[in-house]
């Protein structure tokens, strides 16, 4: 493995998020000598709760990626040697519904990230978030998927995830930007509601409480690999650190389940009876059903390992959902 890069300075785009909050929880917690800058979108409303372990220690820049005066001037203040774009709309089925308005955040806010860091002058190391969706439906003599794996995606979500990727691509190419794409694949993150496995904590919480009669699914038959969003963001990190720019790399846990299994073992820890209920409204158009990867790449450019087991990370995300609700309440 070669000499890690350094990180003095992080701009982390999407930092009020469910996952950029994360990012800097880590950082903050694990390498306190960081200065750590965001950028939040000026009618975000997730920052206080999102952010309040580091409350006062980070900095966060009111900027929306698709004004590209706001990227540029937040850039030319920070001047940041490592950026760790996280920022997306990313609920998958939701895009569904406002497919333009997702394509035009997504792609057109990072076009002007890339282009600002360029006009600049800055030459930061850029972790660019990908996400597996961009391989969309893979057949099953495909799994475990590679970074080889040609992109199919199935939403529009997926669509703008690849047209990032690709422009990262492209940057680094073109003006040879320090740009390291990074493919995530399903993960455990209590502060994002939408994904299936939250949603579920949530409903058991809100059961529990005595607030929902019962709990509401979508499709149970896909299949995922799930890591815990502490290891997921700590795998960020270390990509920054170690991967070869232009280069892409899946990140992804080994625990894999169906998500009617997962839904089973939430079921098991719960204090009461949860009874299930199948909503149309939660079906896909077009389902991604099977999504192994093949971390093989990263974990040789990383050293990366999990640090939190299934079980452990199943009761983060329910105990996260039981104090929140138990707070909202009070």
């Amino acid at each position: 493995m070669k000499k890690e890069r350094q990180i003095k300075t992080a701009l982390i785009t999407g930092i009020t998020g469910s996952g950029g909050s994360y990012l800097a929880d880590y950082i903050i917690e694990s390498h306190g000598s960081v200065k750590v800058h965001g950028i939040s979108r000026w009618h975000s409303t997730t920052s206080e709760r999102n952010l309040e372990k580091v409350a006062g220690r980070v900095e966060v820049h009111e900027c929306d990626l698709t004004d590209f005066s706001s990227v540029l001037s937040v850039l030319q203040k920070v001047k940041p040697d490592t950026v760790f774009h996280l920022a997306s709309h990313a609920n998958v089925r939701a895009s569904f519904i406002n497919p333009l308005s997702v394509v035009q955040n997504n792609i057109m806010g990072t076009a002007n990230l890339l282009e600002a860091i360029r006009l600049a002058g800055l030459d930061p190391v850029i972790q660019l978030c990908s996400t597996s969706e961009v391989y969309g439906q893979v057949f099953p003599d495909e799994v475990p998927i590679k970074e080889t794996q040609p992109f199919r995606p199935s939403s529009p979500y997926a669509v703008s995830k690849a047209t990032q990727d690709l422009l990262g691509f492209s940057y680094f190419r073109s003006y040879g930007m320090k740009i390291i794409r990074t493919r995530m694949f399903a993960y455990l993150n209590p502060r994002r509601s939408d994904l299936f496995a939250t949603s579920f904590a949530r409903q058991v919480a809100l059961i529990e409480a005595g607030m929902q009669k019962e709990l509401l699914h979508g499709n149970l038959d896909s299949i995922r690999t799930l890591i815990d969003v502490r290891d997921a963001m700590k795998a960020y990190w270390l990509a920054a650190l170690h991967c070869e720019p232009g280069e892409a790399y899946n990140i992804g846990g080994s625990f894999t389940i169906s998500v009617g299994e997962f839904l089973e073992l939430l079921r098991k820890r719960a204090k009461v009876k949860i009874p299930v209920r199948l909503d149309e409204r939660l079906l896909r158009p077009a389902d991604v059903t099977l999504q192994l990867p093949d971390i093989s790449k990263f974990v040789k450019a990383t050293g990366w390992k999990a640090e939190h087991d299934a079980s452990g990370s199943i009761d983060f995300l329910l105990d996260y959902w039981r104090e929140r609700i138990r707070k909202d309440r009070a």
